[in-house]
């Protein structure tokens, strides 16, 4: 049995796919098991315990949108001669590519007719809203394959864990340690600034959970989050570190595990630490965690109730959002987090 996941694009949603992944591999403990992924996500999967493959799809977010990528995928999926194949992707342009493949059995999301080259077709309705890994797990269950106590997972790698010890032992850092993640929001498929919490509430919101165990703050961030990542730095009380750009995501994953507690946006690197295993706590804005919460039993999702577009992030942030008036504040995310951290 050959088989290959499609979803190219991004880490967020590459993280929660994961979960679909595992009841794959449990229902198919002998399969070769593929994943179609695009280059930026790539890393995510890499060494991961259940795949057997990586087919890189490029660096675009949605490989099918131009002539050459379309032909291109087309002519990896003909030839890895899969039996199955499985596509989390809600494009037609993809439908056709995998309908084009030559692979017998095809399963994928249909949102609104879109699904019209898969073999198997889960209907989705775009404003709807559901979480993103279960809909992915319909897919997995439309096949008859179970889905209980699946979850995002993603083995942390021991390399990576040794990495980590060496940059704390440089810093003169010491375990526990608390995470901040200021940055996100941005990937080849988009750009959405408006899912930052603003520095400042972070930077507050760490100082008074570092208090509560005199712990060092370690804020991270992505090549670009520089000036964020300093603009926490500049208000903590409890300094430690700050790595903007330093790290792989496999030391950003083995750094999240083992901390006390990690704090980021909705983005990806918050969905990797959640599946990697740390207790992570997800601040939202624009974004419903309805539909992008992490998912995992070990984290927390930290949300003011506000309008957002039905259809999810496709449908950008409201124009007129702010943070002051709409978002979650320091003293209500504080307290839901002692909650959860006391449960």
């Amino acid at each position: 049995m050959r088989i290959i996941l499609i979803l190219p694009c991004c880490i967020g949603d590459v993280v929660l796919a994961t979960a679909a992944l595992r009841a794959l591999r449990r229902a198919y403990p002998d399969a070769h098991i593929a994943w179609a992924v695009g280059t930026w996500s790539r890393p995510v999967l890499e060494g991961h315990d259940t795949l057997n493959a990586l087919v890189d799809t490029g660096p675009a977010a949605l490989p099918v949108k131009s002539p050459l990528g379309f032909l291109r995928l087309v002519s990896q999926l003909r030839a890895g001669r899969y039996d199955l194949a499985v596509s989390f992707v809600r494009s037609p342009l993809m439908s056709l590519a995998v309908q084009l493949s030559g692979i017998p059995a095809r399963a994928g999301l249909d949102s609104e007719g879109r699904g019209f080259g898969y073999t198997v077709r889960v209907p989705v309705d775009p404003a709807q809203p559901r979480h993103e890994a279960e809909l992915y797990l319909e897919v997995v269950r439309a096949l008859g394959i179970p889905t209980e106590d699946c979850w995002a997972n993603v083995p942390v790698q021991p390399g990576a864990v040794e990495a980590i010890h060496a940059r704390l032992a440089a810093a003169g850092l010491r375990q526990p340690y608390l995470v901040v993640h200021p940055g996100g929001g941005r990937n080849p498929g988009m750009t959405l600034d408006a899912k930052r919490w603003p520095p400042e509430h972070f930077a507050a919101l760490a100082n008074r959970l570092s208090a509560l165990r005199d712990d060092p703050v370690i804020v991270i961030g992505g090549p670009g989050d520089t000036a964020l990542v300093q603009a926490v730095m500049g208000r903590l009380e409890r300094p430690g570190a700050a790595w903007a750009g330093e790290l792989r995501f496999a030391e950003v994953a083995a750094l999240a595990k083992e901390s006390w507690l990690y704090l980021g946006n909705d983005t990806g690197m918050t969905h990797l630490a959640a599946a990697a295993g740390a207790r992570a706590v997800m601040i939202l804005g624009p974004s419903d965690p309805k539909r992008y919460a992490p998912f995992t039993p070990g984290s927390l999702a930290v949300w003011k109730p506000a309008a957002v577009d039905p259809r999810g992030v496709s449908g950008g942030a409201p124009r007129d959002w702010d943070w002051a008036r709409d978002g979650i504040g320091v003293d209500e995310a504080y307290a839901r987090i002692q909650a959860f951290l006391l449960g």
